[in-house]
């Protein structure tokens, strides 16, 4: 049986496909139809803008334009030469925002909100509608007749006459302590 295994495993090697290298970037396309999405390969240096790593793996622009060319040849000299816009061009083909920028304050808190209020609206409308449909009417122990009658039993019965009902009330003036 191990004999039996052994040569279709070798059967299996010798049929190998060699696979052809693979680009930093792979499609993937559906059966159905025109649908292509774009595979990331995770294992190069991406780009991103976080406040916690000031400096990314790589440059926000990798394909330069020829002015972005020439200007990246002019930052080799000295920077006393580069004007004011020159830098911030220089700055902005190696990261897409600023710290000012990056810190400042998104507008989502109020789709967060908002969604928390539409979400506790319709739980709101759910319990109303099951407490006029679902549950049943509240049972007669909770009338309060029917509370007041079991009170004046319980004092008629002396129930706890140490520290309960009968301790708090009054049997001789017939009000409570």
């Amino acid at each position: 049986m191990l004999r039996l295994a052994a040569g279709h495993m070798r059967g299996a090697l010798a049929r190998r496909v060699p696979v052809a290298p693979v680009n930093t970037s792979l499609r993937a396309k559906h059966d159905h139809g025109h649908e292509v999405t774009e595979v990331v390969d995770m294992s190069r240096p991406l780009y991103w803008d976080r406040l916690d790593i000031p400096l990314p793996d790589k440059p926000y622009k990798d394909a330069l334009s020829d002015t972005e060319k020439s200007l990246k040849q002019k930052e080799k000299g000295p920077w006393t030469q580069l004007s004011k816009e020159e830098k911030i061009a220089l700055y902005r083909l190696m990261f897409c925002r600023t710290y000012p920028e990056m810190k400042q304050t998104t507008q989502e808190w109020k789709t967060v909100i908002g969604g928390v209020l539409i979400f506790l609206g319709f739980t709101g409308l759910i319990v109303i509608w099951q407490a006029h449909y679902v549950y049943p009417a509240h049972p007669r122990t909770f009338d309060e007749e029917w509370q007041a009658k079991q009170l004046k039993r319980m004092l008629d019965m002396r129930v706890n006459p140490i520290e309960g009902f009968a301790a708090k009330w009054d049997y001789e003036k017939g009000q409570w302590k």
